[in-house]
């Protein structure tokens, strides 16, 4: 089979199309054929050995697949061969094919592309997980989201209007705006036009944000430790910008609001209960047309340095996939 192959922590263009063995499928797995995977900003940190974690070498990058159940291994309840189904795994996704255990594997509805599932898991599970388990979003309460038109922002804000908040998306263009808007935004805020600080301070009465979902660090961080309401949430979901701040602790003493880490990838493996029945309700939202997926591009597999690009460029309205 064809994948994309890291041999070495390096830049994103070292990355590899080659031919490699397909996966031997263990107790308890099934194996994919991968129609598409979910290309995801923290893939290009993987490859250059910037992540949290730091696999084994050589490895296949790729941690969010859709496609049709190939074969089935021993001690699998409730998979079978044929089967539509999405997966999530931590490595091995930009391939044509990935072995993946059963208890991350999910049936899908013919009413999602394949192509959406794909790009359905980590982006909308991330922005669910973090609003509902970490954030405890409540009804009423004020959401801004950095980020907002990227495909994790984007979901943060589908499912903030979902969970009865009220939403401010925080783009860097217009046109970023207007995507967000389109996606349940109630109000924008342009920040390459708009001091983001004052703005916020303006639209709240002083009050301040109760949630904010933030996954882009440097200076937005800051700016939004600056305009957080007393008992609020500052969820840190990611670095898209590239600069891990460094947090002065006693802005949390004297604003009284809590800094929460979002680490998807974790909670899947520490609550996995709780992920199942968060994707049942990520599943059922899309197909009552709750939620959305905005496929910003598509490119074959072989292109996937080409997509990782785009992703790291902060160009990218919604989500990019690989087709295998």
């Amino acid at each position: 089979m064809k994948a994309i192959l890291c041999k070495a922590f390096a830049p994103v263009s070292s990355l590899e199309y080659v031919e490699v063995d397909t996966p031997n499928v263990k107790n308890g797995e099934v194996l994919i054929d991968v129609a598409a995977s979910g290309v995801n900003f923290p893939d290009s940190l993987l490859v250059q050995g910037l992540y949290q974690m730091k696999p084994e070498l050589p490895f296949i990058p790729g941690s969010e697949v859709a496609g049709i159940i190939a074969e089935v291994g021993d001690d699998v309840p409730y998979l079978k061969i044929g089967m539509k189904v999405m997966g999530i795994c931590s490595l091995g996704g930009y391939a044509q094919k990935v072995a993946i255990p059963c208890a991350q594997v999910m049936p899908i509805p013919d009413a999602i592309p394949l192509p959406e599932a794909a790009a359905l898991a980590t982006a909308h599970a991330t922005a669910h997980h973090a609003l509902k388990q970490r954030a405890l979003l409540k009804e009423g309460e004020t959401l801004l989201v950095t980020g907002a038109a990227g495909g994790t922002g984007l979901a943060a804000v589908q499912i903030g209007k979902i969970m009865g908040a009220k939403v401010i998306a925080v783009c860097s263009s217009d046109e970023k705006c207007e995507v967000a808007k389109q996606n349940g935004a109630d109000i924008t805020i342009n920040h390459s036009e708009q001091d983001l600080k004052e703005t916020v301070k303006a639209l709240t009465k002083g009050k301040g944000v109760d949630v904010v979902y933030e996954c882009v660090g440097g200076d937005t961080f800051h700016a939004c430790t600056r305009i957080m309401a007393w008992s609020g949430r500052l969820l840190v979901v990611g670095f898209a910008g590239g600069d891990i701040p460094k947090f002065p602790v006693n802005l949390a003493l004297v604003k009284g609001f809590s800094v929460v880490g979002v680490f998807w990838g974790s909670f899947t493996q520490h609550q996995p209960q709780d992920f199942m029945m968060n994707m049942k309700e990520l599943i059922t939202w899309y197909t009552q047309g709750k939620v959305k997926v905005v496929i910003d591009e598509a490119f074959s597999l072989e292109n996937a340095v080409d997509a990782i690009n785009k992703v790291t460029s902060r160009t990218v309205k919604g989500k990019v996939v690989l087709l295998a």
